[in-house]
Order: C-alpha cells, then sequence, then structure tokens
C-alpha cells in the first residue's frame, strides 16, 4: 500500500489530528506559578491531554485498530519535525561548532541518571530490573542493548521496556514540566544555551517538549535554542549508545550490587547461551 492509499485509509485520523491541533493552538500558551517556579502550559501539552481522551472507550472516537494506526505515523511526522529543526542547525552552525566541547561533555551527564535512579529503584523493590530501568531512558537503541546482553524475557529487559512504556506515555509530559520547572527557578545558574542542550535526550518528542517552555521564556533566542537542543538530540543519538554501553551499563550493574542486590546477572536465552 502506497502513501497516499494509507493517508485516505486514515483519513479519520488526519482529521482528528488537524481538528486537536487547532484546540491546542486557540488554547495558546498560559503561565501558573507555583511558588518559587513558573509552570508553562504549552499547546503540545493539550495535544497530547486531548490525544489521550480520544481514546476512552465510552467516547468511541477510536477504535484498537485506529490506534495501532496512529503509534505507526508518529514515527512518520517526527521525520518531518526533525527536518524542521534541521534546518535551524544551519544558519546556526558556528554557534553549534563554538558549543562543541559542552555539547560532548554534557553526554556524561547521563550517567547521573544510573547514580540517580538506581538507589529509588531498588528502595521501591525493583531488584535485577533495576539495572534495565534505570541504565538509561530507555528508548529504542537501550532496548536492543539490553535485548542483546540479557535478553526481553529477563529481569532486566522487563526493567528497560517498563521505562519504555512510561516513557511514551508520559515522557514528553514529564520533559515539559522539568524544563519549565527548572528554567523558571534555576535560571541565574544555568544559561539559556546550557538548558537547550539539556534538552537533548535522544527522543524527538521529549526535546521538542523540554524545548517549547524555553523557546517561551527566551523568544528572542529561539532559534539558537532550538539549533543546540537539536544538536544535542543527535549526539544523544550517535554516541549514546556507546556511552550506555562502555559507561552507564557497567555502573549500573556496580551501583546494583552496592545496593545490595545479589542476583547474578540475567543471561539471553537462546542456541548461543552457554
Amino acid at each position: 500500500m502506497n502513501i497516499v492509499d494509507r493517508a485516505l485509509r486514515n483519513w479519520k485520523l488526519h482529521v482528528l489530528a488537524l481538528i486537536l491541533t487547532v484546540i491546542a493552538e486557540l488554547i495558546g500558551t498560559h503561565s501558573f506559578k507555583l511558588g518559587p517556579a513558573s509552570l508553562v502550559m504549552i499547546p503540545l501539552l493539550y495535544s497530547f491531554i486531548l490525544g489521550a481522551l480520544c481514546g476512552l472507550p465510552m467516547l468511541k472516537l477510536l477504535s484498537r485498530e485506529d490506534m495501532f494506526e496512529t503509534s505507526s505515523l508518529v514515527g512518520v511526522t517526527f521525520f518531518f519535525l526533525m527536518a524542521r529543526y534541521g534546518t535551524l542547525v544551519g544558519p546556526s552552525f558556528w554557534k553549534v561548532v563554538h558549543s562543541a566541547p559542552a555539547l560532548i561533555l554534557q553526554e556524561f551527564g547521563n550517567i547521573g541518571t544510573v547514580f540517580f535512579g538506581i538507589p529509588i529503584a531498588v528502595m521501591l523493590g525493583l531488584r535485577r530490573e533495576a539495572v534495565g530501568a534505570a541504565f538509561s531512558n530507555a528508548r529504542e537503541p537501550n532496548i536492543a542493548i539490553i535485548g542483546e546482553k540479557y535478553g526481553m524475557d529477563t529481569p532486566e529487559g522487563i526493567g528497560v521496556m517498563g521505562v519504555y512504556v512510561t516513557g511514551t506515555v508520559f515522557g514528553a509530559l514529564f520533559c515539559s514540566f522539568m524544563s519549565s520547572f527548572i528554567a523558571s527557578t534555576m535560571s541565574g545558574f544555568f544559561s539559556p544555551q546550557a538548558l537547550a542542550m539539556a534538552c537533548g535526550t535522544g527522543s524527538a518528542s521529549m526535546m521538542s517538549a523540554s524545548l517549547a517552555p524555553l523557546v517561551e521564556m527566551w523568544p528572542d533566542l529561539k532559534d539558537e535554542l532550538a539549533a543546540l537542543a537539536s544538536a544535542s538530540n543527535m549526539c544523544s543519538g550517535l554516541d549514546g549508545v556507546y556511552m550506555c554501553v562502555f559507561l552507564s551499563l557497567p555502573i549500573a550493574e556496580w551501583l546494583v550490587r552496592v545496593c545490595g542486590v545479589k542476583e547474578a546477572p540475567s543471561r539471553p536465552t537462546g542456541s548461543d547461551s552457554k
């Protein structure tokens, strides 16, 4: 089936997406004070929430087949999004080059996920599942790493898939709230450029959700922030796998043992396993 036939077959999804986009844009951007922080509500968040509500069975707007089709179309739409971000990197090329050392070094900040996540996961009752859950942000490349090293039917595989599903459902919302909170409370400590670099986690949806509040707060730096976030996201996708294999995963294994988990690491079940 070619692209045109598929688009015609899914006309209801495209019309619904257009309607939700218009509604979200009409609502606009709003800021709310939460103590010392400001929470920036952006149209992207409204569209997430409205889209989730459309899936409620009682509304009968979408069938299970429609939802499967929608999930397969998400990746296609992100191609257009990343192409748009790519057009911003070119005009800001020298700013990106000037920030190259920071872009490279900030990747080591991903290891902080391990030191922060493993103790909390073990405290909540996870055992070997903590390794898969907390060694990364559990996107597709990270699932492949766990699947190759341990197998997907192991505790480590269960851990990484649990975080993957949670991140798919709530990741963009969480990243937007976190970006808004940190930018409003710690803007005197972190520059807008540093915050933009931190948006690049290797996930296009999470990056876009994190970047939106920053652009709202510093509209005069819109193109520069988008370029830095896109470059950081690309770096996370390129070197993130090596960072996970050689640094964060071994550290996660060590930290789980330090936290008192004594089980031996799981091994893939297959013809090659010993």
